[in-house]
């Protein structure tokens, strides 16, 4: 494989502030040649931590294409995105019928896209992207507990 027709790489996330509130989207693109794209943007009007999260990938996605990305790898910490997106999923969100509907509609878009999910603490920087969207500070590591001897 050439590398560039390896597929970019997005991490994306979404926070609502309160929950439901003001959302913030953050994401990292990262293209085949390792150059890294960032997305810290405040999302008009007021929703959930899930439309935050839709809201995120959808503008992750809009922006690998606007840089020419075809083939993607996208990266999420939402289990119920994900699930939702890979019908999977026992119950639909109905309010979000329509958003998960138009980021469907834009991954298959893409000649390749493939949705991962991935635990929140591999999933950082687009965190901290997407909560100083909504004028948050980066959420604190936990630290590992130490042992007694």
């Amino acid at each position: 494989m050439r590398p560039e027709d390896a597929p970019w790489t997005i991490h994306c996330d979404g926070s609502a502030v309160p929950n439901p509130g003001r959302m913030g989207l953050g994401a990292v693109l990262t293209a085949p040649d390792g150059r890294r794209h960032s997305l810290s943007t405040q999302a008009e009007g007021r929703g959930c931590n899930n439309e935050a999260e839709l809201r995120a990938l959808m503008a992750a996605l809009q922006e690998a294409r606007r840089r020419g990305a075809t083939e993607l790898v996208v990266h999420c910490d939402n289990s119920v995105v994900v699930e939702q997106l890979s019908g999977t999923a026992l119950e639909p969100f109905l309010r979000l019928v329509p958003l998960f509907d138009e980021v469907r509609a834009e991954l298959r878009s893409f000649a390749s896209a493939r949705l991962v999910w991935i635990p929140r603490h591999r999933n950082r920087e687009a965190d901290t992207l997407a909560r100083a969207a909504v004028g948050l500070l980066p959420k604190k590591q936990a630290t590992p507990a130490r042992r007694r001897r």
